[in-house]
């Protein structure tokens, strides 16, 4: 059987992808090695996580994530382009593809409505010198790095968002700083909707975070209720990090004093503050209105 679907802009015709081997038992050790990765602890000590999900999976392989192994269950695809997704992982990255039976892949899914695909990959280690890279491009290409730094953000869905919202920016980086969730958490995938792969992501401490925007003259810029600038006032176009603190307790004292300013989110009604990924989206996206303004000038 052969069937036309395309992925990342090219449409073929590939062979209808089969698997002779099933697995169907719920005692299998790769099925509970898989499960156990749903628990940091398990993550941290495995080094390893989880991506469900065909968006997710397809910007994993886009990016070239190390994937391990594919497991699929064809009785819960939504779609047709499955088979070019996994036929596109193993040629291009050797990845490994198993077929397991219903039963097997809804104790493996953590979600209420899988699409029959779950992926395992080693948790890369994403430090500073990915940006540095990022940057250094950045300035030769003449453009203004814009960048968020998510400190202590306690909410995996939070996260999930902040990174779906920074690739909808195309910004030059986030840097989750004295993380609380763990960034490579199932729920954080699902909710960036596998963005985690396509925005480059660091993880530091905070002396490291504003020592290295330092080094890289980059505007600190953080959002308080108590700040007397507005955040339309202030001037966004300039080598920028918009700093964003956890949803309960805001940014920490290091940062308030260390930031080089600090703007306000006016609020019309009973609420005095916005989620921290909404707010992080309405500073940011003022910052690219303020940008276009001043090139089309």
């Amino acid at each position: 059987v052969a069937v036309i679907i395309g992925m990342a802009g090219n449409t073929r015709r590939i062979p209808q992808m089969e698997n002779e081997e099933r697995l169907t038992s719920l005692q299998n050790p790769r099925i509970k090695s898989v499960v156990r990765l749903r628990d940091r602890r398990d993550r941290d000590r495995e080094g390893r996580f989880i991506i469900e999900g065909f968006r997710e999976i397809s910007r994993a392989v886009e990016s070239k994530l190390n994937l391990e192994e594919i497991f699929v269950c064809p009785d819960f695809y939504l779609g047709s382009n499955e088979a070019t997704l996994l036929e596109f992982a193993q040629s291009s990255l050797g990845t490994k593809v198993q077929t397991v039976s219903k039963d097997v892949f809804q104790k493996m899914s953590y979600r209420d409505r899988p699409d029959g695909l779950l992926a395992t990959a080693p948790r890369p280690e994403w430090n500073l010198d990915r940006l540095s890279a990022r940057i250094e491009k950045v300035k030769e290409s003449h453009k203004t790095p814009l960048l968020i730094v998510a400190q202590s953000i306690e909410k995996p869905g939070n996260l999930g968002t902040l990174l779906r919202t920074a690739d909808a920016a195309a910004i030059d980086g986030l840097l989750v700083v004295d993380r609380c969730t763990d960034l490579f958490n199932p729920n954080v995938v699902r909710a960036s909707v596998g963005t985690l792969f396509t925005v480059p992501v660091a993880e530091c401490s905070s002396d490291e975070a504003i020592l290295w925007l330092r080094n890289h003259k980059v505007k600190m810029v953080a959002t308080s209720p108590d700040a007397e600038s507005d955040y339309c006032d202030m001037d966004l176009t300039v080598p920028l990090a918009i700093i964003m603190g956890s949803e309960q307790y805001g940014l920490d004292e290091r940062w308030l004093s260390e930031t080089d300013d600090q703007v306000s989110i006016p609020m019309a009604g009973s609420a005095d503050s916005l989620n921290v990924a909404m707010a992080t989206a309405v500073v940011l996206f003022e910052s690219l209105r303020q940008r276009r303004t001043s090139t089309d000038e």
